[in-house]
């Protein structure tokens, strides 16, 4: 069954968004909020993940608690539009721990990064030793998130 030709019924997205809230429930507990035995319950789950439907299972981390409090939205334009330069860009700033969001945009910039840093001085050290000593870039925007009013891993 291929992934395109796959419309998740409502019993799929039931258990999508009960797993986004909460992905450490057991498929019995699941299995009882979708009104389903857990035997078909397990087998949807596992056809979903054989699907890329559900890509993996992870944990949210308060970044603020583990000392990742500073939160900067770089826009970055490229001085030279091709495939080489672009491809080796998209290489060297998928390394980058720092980034935790990576972005190819329309408009006046190409990229669009997200950059967890502890504080100003880490995230300047970043910015002047590591990002900026990439090749092509020609342009960037750094925006400084003041306050998060809503983050969600949930898309259903």
């Amino acid at each position: 069954m291929a992934t395109e030709n796959y419309i998740p019924d409502e019993k799929d997205l039931s258990i999508l968004r009960i797993l986004q809230k909460d992905a450490k429930l057991s498929v019995r507990d699941i299995a009882n909020k979708i009104n389903l035995s857990p035997t078909p319950t397990h087998e949807r789950i596992k056809r979903m993940e054989k699907l890329g439907i559900i890509r993996q299972y992870t944990t949210i981390v308060d970044r603020k608690k583990v000392n990742k409090g500073m939160m900067v939205i770089c826009m970055i334009a490229l001085n030279v539009h091709n495939k080489k330069i672009a491809g080796q860009f998209i290489e060297e700033v998928g390394k980058l721990k720092e980034v935790v969001e990576f972005y190819n945009i329309s408009g006046d910039f190409d990229f669009m990064i997200k950059i967890l840093a502890p504080n100003m001085d880490e995230f300047h050290e970043f910015f002047v030793n590591k990002l900026s000593e990439i090749e092509g870039i020609g342009q960037t925007k750094s925006i400084f998130v003041m306050n998060s009013i809503k983050e969600s891993p949930q898309i259903l």
